[in-house]
């Protein structure tokens, strides 16, 4: 009968357009035009430039952990539910030390997945670090910053940058006590900038307005980058894939094409300089496999 004929036309057009709106908003990591460039002989110039000895560890605490669908992290995955850890690094010198990264605020101390015990190790060196560092602007990131107890202390060696601070829309409801950052002296680069011996920022924004790499070069001679959020696991580098478009675009707001054309970038270096260790945002495979192999420390001193 021609209604049906008419019927099964208009469920088939109803199913290409299903499945041309999944690929774009689930599958889709095409790279646009346009470059993001890392000049690593620049880098590594600047790790050396500032005198004194290179960092001698990196160590790491777990602090929180929560749940996601693979394909949210990497497009074209499956939906089966993965742990999204978050975590705080501690490069440590023979005499001092950085943090990178400052986990989640107090207020998530009720949920079973944040680690108390990690979380006050983080709190500790935040007040005797010479220099506290985040990757982005981001609760899961900034939040140990805003919540600690002595902020007047941690602020006076933090280098939030310029951008950091003017986004406080990207801290999605966190915010610091009034008048905290009135007078804060934001850090203004370009490019990189030299932060300590083995230690350089590469401005990188995409996933927020302030986002940054780290780069860290070990005494030994270990290279490590951590990428913060532009991928929450390595398989993003490797496999050229952002978070899923739903993801960028609809809860996260960020600068989707900038985010491929950085994983471009970071593929592009990977292969051409494999040894160096680039530490994804929330990837506990990675992190598993770096920590059995000694290459990162379990545990803050």
């Amino acid at each position: 009968m021609k209604w049906l004929r008419w019927l099964g036309y208009a469920a088939l057009a109803l199913a290409v357009i299903a499945a041309g709106a999944y690929y774009w908003l689930f599958v889709d990591s095409r790279v646009p035009d346009g470059n993001f460039t890392i000049d690593i002989a620049q880098v590594r110039a600047l790790a050396d430039q500032q005198a004194g000895d290179k960092p001698v560890e990196i160590r790491v605490e777990r602090v929180f952990s929560f749940k996601m669908p693979f394909v949210a992290a990497v497009a074209g995955s499956g939906w089966g539910e993965i742990e999204v850890p978050v975590y705080t690094y501690q490069v440590a010198y023979a005499d001092r030390a950085i943090v990178i990264d400052t986990g989640v605020d107090t207020t998530s101390k009720a949920d079973p997945l944040f680690d108390a015990g990690a979380y006050a190790r983080m709190q500790t060196a935040m007040l005797t670090s010479t220099n506290i560092v985040i990757t982005h602007e981001h609760p899961d990131h900034i939040g140990g910053i805003v919540a600690h107890p002595n902020l007047g202390v941690v602020l006076s060696h933090t280098q939030l940058t310029r951008e950091q601070v003017d986004h406080p829309e990207k801290m999605f409801g966190l915010k610091f006590p009034e008048g905290a950052m009135n007078t804060y002296p934001a850090l203004k680069y370009e490019g990189y900038h030299a932060l300590a011996p083995g230690v350089v920022l590469i401005k990188a924004p995409g996933h927020t307005p302030g986002s940054q790499m780290v780069y860290v070069r070990r005494a030994d001679g270990e290279e490590f980058l951590f990428l913060g959020d532009i991928a929450w696991r390595f398989e993003s580098v490797e496999r050229l894939t952002a978070r899923a478009r739903y993801v960028s675009d609809y809860y996260l707001g960020e600068d989707r094409e900038q985010v491929l054309r950085q994983l471009a970038e970071l593929k592009r270096l990977h292969e051409a300089s494999p040894t160096i260790h680039m530490i994804a945002g929330h990837d506990i495979d990675q992190m598993a496999a770096l920590l059995k192999a000694g290459v990162l420390v379990k545990g803050f001193k």
